[in-house]
């Protein structure tokens, strides 16, 4: 697994490497996980179930991201493909320099690569109209590639070209054992809405902004819109009626969460939003924008959709009070034990982990005429961009030849987990 996001950082991303890696070590395979260091956290540590993580000192750019080297990581990157003697790279996050530089990397030495796209981006503005070449230019070589909803899918063939018939489905799931509903049902005499998000323009911060002074809330997350918010409350003395908490622990969100009645999410775009699963397994019905990924993720009777405009989302905020007589947290908690499941995740994952390892080997020759096709300027600058990391890594493999690194001895911890048992015939490894 290689993302510039992991833990100790929080997200989306972060928890979905760490319960698919954990899942996957459940089913027999070897998991190695690499980032960039988080401040002074830099080499190796190992995690719950011996999950390894390499911290390598790469130090991060830009909202947790590493500056782009192309070539710079290469030494450090083959030589933990070789010490840890993997099968195969599954990279996460588009906006991931360092899941970028390794699948290039990988596929110059040869290996299966899979990628994993977490976010929708668009088409018009600057930013997105960039990161969709570099999407463009990685998507061009890889195995297979897996989506988190089926309009993320669809963001991902259109923004990278890539066959359909690559692209997997999977969904994120949630840890039901750790979001349970309160063990009492809370009174409805006084209703309590509850956010927890990044506050930032992405996640609908400054619509959140025009919604809470109607309602009641406590917000939890932080920011550079968090200021914004705070001035709103100043400005119609809403101290009483808005809690705000900074940032919160992950460890702590089930324990915010089952304070309210019903679990706000004003994305303005979304690819699939975990911290829906997470409220609908403490048992809070939704209020979502109905924006990207978010209508594929829950039944019509547990979330109530809203276009992302202010007085539409306070609509849609009164018809969730009135169906909330309705909604038994319990109930929807046994609901979403069956609907998400990390084990299926990486079940699932484990097929297309398969389907990658069965593909042919490819020739540099077979691989630039692929990065060709991806325009006629940008085309050539990939097929450079190849060539000298392929001139690279067979200097490196002169100077320091495989055979002289040490390999890390093959010791695989087998799980005595009744629900995973019997699922996987033999041994592979990922990265």
């Amino acid at each position: 697994m290689v993302s510039d996001f992991f833990y100790p950082n929080f997200g989306g991303v972060e928890n979905h490497i760490y319960y698919l890696s954990q899942c996957l070590l459940k089913l027999g395979h070897k998991v190695v996980v690499m980032t960039h260091a988080y401040g002074n956290r830099t080499g190796v540590r190992y995690m719950t179930g011996g999950l390894k993580v390499y911290y390598v000192p790469w130090k991060p750019f830009v909202m947790q991201t590493t500056l782009p080297t192309f070539y710079g990581t290469l030494p450090i990157i083959r030589t933990i493909l070789i010490r840890e003697q993997i099968s195969l790279i599954h990279g996460h996050q588009a906006f991931s320099t360092l899941c970028h530089e390794a699948i290039m990397h990988a596929r110059t030495m040869g290996y299966k690569v899979i990628f994993t796209d977490h976010s929708l981006y668009g088409f018009a503005d600057v930013g997105s109209i960039h990161m969709n070449k570099v999407l463009q230019f990685t998507l061009a070589d890889v195995s297979q590639a897996i989506c988190v909803s089926h309009t993320s899918k669809e963001n991902t063939v259109l923004r990278s070209g890539l066959p359909p018939d690559k692209v997997y489905v999977i969904p994120n799931a949630v840890d039901t054992s750790m979001f349970k509903p309160a063990i009492k049902q809370l009174s409805r005499d006084g209703i309590v809405i509850v956010v927890i998000s990044r506050l930032v323009y992405r996640k609908g911060a400054d619509l959140l902004v025009e919604v809470i002074p109607k309602v009641r809330f406590i917000v939890g997350g932080d920011g550079p819109k968090r200021v914004k918010l705070e001035e709103m409350r100043e400005k119609h003395s809403l101290q009483d009626r808005v809690e705000m908490l900074g940032a919160v622990p992950h460890a702590q969100v089930r324990s915010v969460l089952i304070t309210g009645h019903i679990f706000l999410n004003s994305s303005l775009t979304e690819a699939f939003c975990i911290a829906i699963l997470e409220a609908a397994s403490c048992g809070l019905l939704t209020v979502s924008t109905r924006v990207g990924g978010v209508p594929e993720v829950l039944p019509d009777d547990m979330v109530v959709l809203a276009k992302p405009d202010p007085d539409d989302m306070v609509d849609a905020i009164s018809k969730a009070i009135s169906m909330l007589p309705t909604i038994h947290p319990q109930v929807m908690h046994e609901r979403m034990k069956k609907l998400y499941n990390w084990h299926d995740v990486a079940k699932r994952t484990e097929i297309v982990y398969d389907r990658a390892l069965k593909c042919p080997n490819q020739n540099l020759l077979e691989r630039l005429s692929r990065f060709l096709s991806c325009g006629s300027w940008a085309g050539k600058l990939f097929c450079l961009v190849m060539m000298i990391d392929f001139l690279l890594w067979y200097l490196l493999q002169l100077w320091q030849p495989a055979e002289d690194i040490e390999k890390v001895p093959q010791c695989i911890k087998q799980y005595q987990d009744d629900e995973m048992s019997g699922g996987i015939s033999e041994d592979q490894h990922f990265a």
